[in-house]
């Protein structure tokens, strides 16, 4: 964020002696600092299965021209009651972003991982800095499921024609 600085200039006159020769005088006033933006608060659902890392947040800057800007800065704000959070730096690669067909960039791909034996909910707040000055707070609901599942309940067989369930 640019600094800017406004310069008042005045200019007083004045008779020197019957000169008439005027004095400039210079004051540099700061400008008033910037009001802190309120950050803006995105819901957001990840599932999972039980006790493995599955991604649970991607976050990354491109720029209008599709490359890659400086990277957001993450906090946790409130961690996983049921499990850990870790943050891995990557490629993402994308298509139809934006007004970008075709793209890799560099970027954090946050990581979900439950207890071994946690089976349900969990949730997580992120806040998420952009170079630009804008602010995001994510909150992730997590929903766990099975180790086989990753909480999708499996659809009941078919039944042959004419009988009933």
């Amino acid at each position: 964020m640019f600094r800017k600085l406004i310069v008042a200039l005045s200019l007083v006159m004045g008779t020197l002696a019957g000169t008439g020769a005027g004095t400039a005088v210079w004051a540099e006033t700061p400008s008033p600092a910037p009001l802190a933006a309120t950050p803006s608060v995105v819901e957001r659902t990840a599932k999972g299965p039980t006790a493995r890392n599955f991604q649970v947040g991607v976050y990354l800057n491109v720029q209008p021209d599709c490359t890659s800007g400086t990277l957001p800065a993450l906090r946790m704000v409130t961690p996983p009651a049921n499990g850990t959070v870790s943050i891995k730096r990557g490629k993402v690669s994308a298509t139809n972003y934006k007004q970008c067909l075709a793209l890799e960039v560099p970027g954090f791909i946050a990581f979900y991982q439950s207890k071994a034996d946690f089976i349900g909910s969990d949730e997580v707040t992120i806040e998420v800095k952009y170079p630009a000055g804008r602010t995001e707070v994510q909150r992730i609901k997590i929903d766990v499921g099975g180790s086989s599942g990753g909480g999708v309940v499996p659809a009941l067989p078919k039944a042959p024609q004419g009988q009933k369930i």
